[in-house]
């Protein structure tokens, strides 16, 4: 040790024997940030972390990872650092001073602010006081934390978990260690930049307004799937991008979904699949190159303007960056691939220019030449070939097109892939089979109330939808029959309540008959030399009734029971109780849609389709009705949230939704029988809000216990002798909607 290096040695009264072996190389780097007086507060600091008595490793950790603290903050935090770790060991905060110390020195470097480093050192004071069991959990994930999130993104998450768990201290590890669901619903719900669950609906839209497509999107978190690292694809489940996306530069966030979701279409539309085991694999870098670059040109073809996003987006690598003895291919196809895009680069390497050129006269001579590709990226790498491309180190820097997708849409292969998540696994080239559909549709995420902690847990249930299995419509029609007085009595009410007046709607190039007004109007206009106006017709609508209607049936194990009195199960009822109000309202002319739910915990909540508004009533609906099969339990509000969206979305003054149950709402994964009537509460409330009534028929005789509490005094009805819910149903829709 040099003398200096001893001389400051000396004065450290830490007599932990690995101090000497990174003391010398600690102090130089303390002395570049640190003028005297800090280095003796970091060698106070040290003995404070080393009287602890908490491990040999601390003050090593506090020494060698405290300049870098100091770098991106200042002197003044090193005492602050030491009192925080004597807090952590005085309350006994069990594993939690050495990922303190350890992480440090990463969180100081991204938040790069000695403010914004104190008010973590707050929040950590605050886990000890408010939740202690987290405190180490959190630390250790700090440094992924702030990798993720802002500032206040973190504090956001934090306190959330401290207002949740606050009096479950067993859940808190979960929670901080990023384990639990709500804990990564939230981690994304901080998230900054442009999140996919807002901009769905545009997205949607763009895809099917630019490229008349209507895939699925298939939504994943790059932050939380750090292993895999997906990269946006496509395949026979829908276009996989990114649940957020920052913005980039210049170019925001909803634009760079733009981008990729362009770039993949381009594929679906005019890339046809190649074998792969054809082709090794330094030529399957570089046929993709050649196919991304025509399919997107296909594209500017069709919208100019996405030359200008996709040349925003693409890096530009340096010529000559890529040092020696690293395998360059990927930086070559790179700098090829933006000249390609852009006319204007700037490159001049002649194998360059040359393949640019073969390009583009390859391109215009035939766009569409599936050889394209193949021709071009076995041609450039025979030319420009490197044995260094073998080289293990491959340089990356200014290479990922963030873009464009990882291409498995161009490559067939011969036999399967092994694992499920390998490259190349669904084969996606092929077609989509729809015979091989199985009905179901992408999840959808819910929030809870929890009226314990007064807040929602977000994304906390997943509804799963699909359309209901097909049973025998005949049965449906033999219930009918069965009911046939009941139906002439229908018949009666509904020719009161239909519209009897009719509206006019006028200026329509297709209609019922001719507007004599508008008609003479045109030919006035066209005999005076002014262009008339050829919406000529007009039709009539029925006016007097403008309402739609949703009714939900709960589907849980126990409408498999008879009740006492009654010759069929409530399921049966059900059915019989459908039936007739679907033909009711099918006379009358209302929409109606039918849905039913039930649920296995939080995590599978089902619901099933069984007519549409726009469906007619017929064999479709009838068969589905039929086929009508009920199980498990009831989370009433997620399917209320998920029933009324549909509602919500519809143009109709009056929206209503029935829902038909024979208890209150329960799951088997919550003890609390409060909880599920509280969240159903809320739920009913957000869709007041959205202009939805919700009204309950509950064939539940104990239901005056609770009904009311949930929907309302004036919004439910109970049916004590379960046998007449056939007969009751119709009738109490049409005295509702009167």
């Amino acid at each position: 040790m040099e003398p200096e290096a001893q001389i400051w040695r000396d004065r450290l009264n830490c007599t932990v024997s690995k101090v000497d072996a990174i003391f010398e190389d600690a102090l130089g780097r303390a002395q570049a940030v640190m003028d005297e007086d800090a280095l003796y507060a970091w060698l106070a600091g040290t003995d404070v972390v080393c009287a602890l008595g908490r491990g040999i490793e601390l003050p090593l950790y506090y020494l060698d990872e405290m300049p870098e603290v100091v770098k991106h903050s200042d002197a003044a935090i090193l005492p602050e650092v030491a009192e925080l770790c004597a807090l952590l060991s005085k309350e006994a905060v069990r594993g939690s001073i050495a990922p303190f110390l350890g992480t440090l020195a990463q969180v100081a470097r991204r938040l790069d602010n000695a403010d914004l480093l104190r008010v973590w050192l707050r929040m950590i004071r605050k886990m000890v006081a408010e939740a202690k069991g987290g405190t180490a959990p959190l630390l250790a994930r700090s440094p992924y934390l702030f990798a993720q999130l802002s500032m206040p993104g973190v504090q956001a998450w934090v306190d959330y978990g401290m207002n949740v768990y606050r009096d479950y201290q067993h859940r808190l590890p979960d929670y901080f260690s990023l384990q639990s669901a709500d804990s990564k619903a939230m981690l994304v719900k901080q998230r900054s930049g442009t999140l996919f669950m807002d901009a769905e609906r545009q997205l949607y839209m763009f895809q099917r307004a630019f490229f008349e497509s209507g895939e699925d999107f298939r939504p994943y978190s790059e932050a939380l799937d750090e292993a895999r690292k997906p990269k946006p694809h496509y395949d026979q489940q829908g276009l996989h991008i990114p649940d957020v996306y920052e913005d980039l530069g210049t170019v925001s966030g909803l634009n760079r979904y733009y981008a990729v979701i362009a770039h993949m279409l381009a594929h679906k539309k005019w890339t046809k699949p190649l074998l792969a085991d054809n082709f090794s694999v330094f030529q399957h870098i570089a046929i993709e190159v050649f196919e991304d670059a025509r399919v997107e040109h296909l594209a500017m073809q069709q919208y100019p303007g996405l030359r200008k996003l996709w040349v925003s987006l693409h890096p530009i690598p340096v010529p000559g960056s890529c040092p020696s003895g690293w395998a360059c291919i990927r930086h070559r196809l790179a700098m090829l691939s933006y000249a390609i895009l852009n006319p204007e680069h700037r490159y001049t390497e002649p194998s360059l220019l040359e393949f640019a050129a073969e390009f583009r006269a390859r391109f215009k001579a035939d766009p569409h030449d599936p050889k394209l590709a193949v021709d071009l990226g076995v041609q450039w790498l025979a030319k420009n070939y490197e044995h260094d491309f073998r080289k293990a180190n491959v340089w990356f820097e200014d290479t990922e097109v963030s873009y464009r997708d990882d291409n498995r849409y161009l490559w067939m292969f011969l036999e399967e892939a092994e694992e499920e998540d390998d490259f190349h696994s669904d084969h996606g080239a092929q077609a989509r089979k729809e015979d091989e559909d199985d009905g179901l549709l992408p999840p959808r995420f819910y929030p809870e109330w929890d009226y314990q902690l007064q807040s929602y847990r977000p994304d906390w249930v997943t509804v799963f939808e699909s359309l209901a299995e097909q049973g025998n419509a005949a049965e449906i029609d033999k219930l009918l029959e069965k009911h046939q007085r009941l139906l002439t009595q229908l018949k009666a009410i509904v020719d009161l309540l239909k519209p009897q007046q009719r509206k006019r709607v006028r200026y329509q190039n297709e209609g019922d008959d001719l507007d004599i007004d508008v008609a003479i109007r045109a030919a006035i206009d066209y005999r005076i030399g002014t262009t008339p106006d050829t919406r000529i017709m007009q039709s009539h609508v029925k006016d007097g009734r403008d309402i739609a209607v949703m009714l939900l049936l709960d589907l849980s194990e126990s409408i498999n029971d008879v009740p006492q009195g009654a010759e069929s199960t409530i399921l049966q009822l059900s059915q019989e109780a459908a039936a007739l109000l679907a033909t009711s309202v099918e006379a009358l002319g209302d929409p109606l849609a039918i849905g039913g739910f039930s649920s296995n915990t939080r995590n599978e909540v089902s619901y099933s389709h069984f007519k549409g508004f726009k469906e007619p009533w017929g064999d479709a609906p009838k068969a589905r009705l039929a086929g009508m099969k009920a199980g498990n339990s009831t989370r009433m509000g997620a399917a209320l949230r998920h029933a009324g969206a549909y509602l919500a979305n519809r143009e109709e003054e009056k929206r209503l939704l029935l829902v038909l149950t024979d208890g209150e709402p329960h799951d088997i994964d919550v003890a609390d029988p409060k909880y599920l009537q509280d969240d159903t509460h809320i739920a009913v409330g957000e869709l007041a809000s959205k202009g939805v009534t919700t009204y309950c028929i509950s064939l539940d005789p104990n239901a005056d216990d609770y009904v009311a509490d949930i929907f309302g005094r004036n919004n439910f009805t109970v049916i004590d002798r379960v046998e007449s819910l056939p007969e009751k149903l119709p009738k109490l829709f049409m005295s509702l909607t009167r």
